[in-house]
């Protein structure tokens, strides 16, 4: 169960995270999201922003560090407060070291390729 730069111990974690900035004189929330996006591209993870978030993945320890830059990148844009909604699957009867969401998008396309046929 071992994952790419993490001690044999550590999960591989493939999560989905929506940060949500309250408290803006301004209901648009793209500047921030944007800052957060900066922030995931600087710590090296995998990373996919959606239209209500953004899947990110990696060591356990990396994914919530980046969540952590996230909101501390936001706060420092003068947010005054964050919500973030985060869903985390970890699995241990394979390995996975990479590539856990593309290989669950791949998986349902193609079950969903033999609809066709």
């Amino acid at each position: 169960m071992s994952s790419t730069n993490t001690s044999p111990e550590e999960l591989y974690a493939v999560a989905d995270f929506c940060l949500i900035p309250m408290g803006l004189e301004t209901p648009s929330v793209g500047p921030q999201i944007a800052e957060c996006q900066r922030v995931l591209k600087k710590s090296g993870l995998e990373y996919h922003l959606h239209g209500y978030g953004t899947n990110l993945e990696g060591p356990w320890s990396k994914v919530m560090d980046a969540i952590k830059a996230c909101h501390e990148a936001v706060h420092a844009m003068g947010t005054p407060r964050i919500a973030t909604d985060i869903r985390i699957g970890t699995r241990v009867d394979k390995e996975i070291s990479q590539g856990g969401n593309a290989g669950k998008v791949s998986r349902v396309e193609d079950i969903l390729a033999k609809d066709s046929k």
